[in-house]
């Protein structure tokens, strides 16, 4: 799988392959820091920043295209338009109540956490979903972002030195 990923940006610059793997929103920064630093051979310091960077970019581009998308979709097709408001209704009921408690601390620890389906393109969908307004949002999302790549960049070069290998 990495050597396909590789090959897919092998006649970009390092730099511009980084940040494009962070925009990605299965690989985000989880992938985009540990790929950059082992396999385009870059500093920590370089991945982290190319890798916030995109991340950051996609989190800016979904906050003001998630909403318009899904309501020019449900627009469209009905039957989707009830599963959205379902699957909403279902995330409010369920996360309102602790949302309105913590609000912006939430955003930005669910963003923050390296895990899969929690990063910033996520997070851009959970603020659409609570109403975040977008200039609001797009702070609290780059922050979290900054936190998981920190978090990522740390696991990388403990795991690389571990290894043996570090710049």
């Amino acid at each position: 799988m990495t050597e396909v990923i590789v090959s897919w940006f092998s006649g970009l610059p390092v730099e511009m392959a980084t940040f494009i793997l962070a925009m990605i929103p299965v690989t985000e920064l989880r992938a985009s820091i540990p790929v950059a630093v082992t396999l385009f051979d870059m500093s920590p310091f370089s991945a982290f920043f190319w890798s916030v960077l995109g991340n950051c970019f996609v989190g800016v581009v979904g906050v003001y295209v998630f909403e318009p998308l899904i309501s020019w979709l449900v627009g469209r097709w009905a039957f989707l338009g009830r599963l959205w408001e379902q699957y909403v209704g279902r995330i409010r009921r369920n996360n309102e109540d602790r949302f309105a408690v913590w609000g912006a601390v939430a955003l930005v620890t669910f963003v923050a956490i390296p895990l899969p389906l929690t990063g910033i393109f996520t997070g851009a969908v959970a603020a659409s979903i609570f109403k975040v307004p977008p200039l609001r949002a797009i702070p609290l999302l780059c922050l979290g972002s900054a936190i998981a790549g920190i978090l990522v960049t740390l696991l990388t070069v403990f795991s690389v030195m571990g290894f043996g290998r570090v710049h």
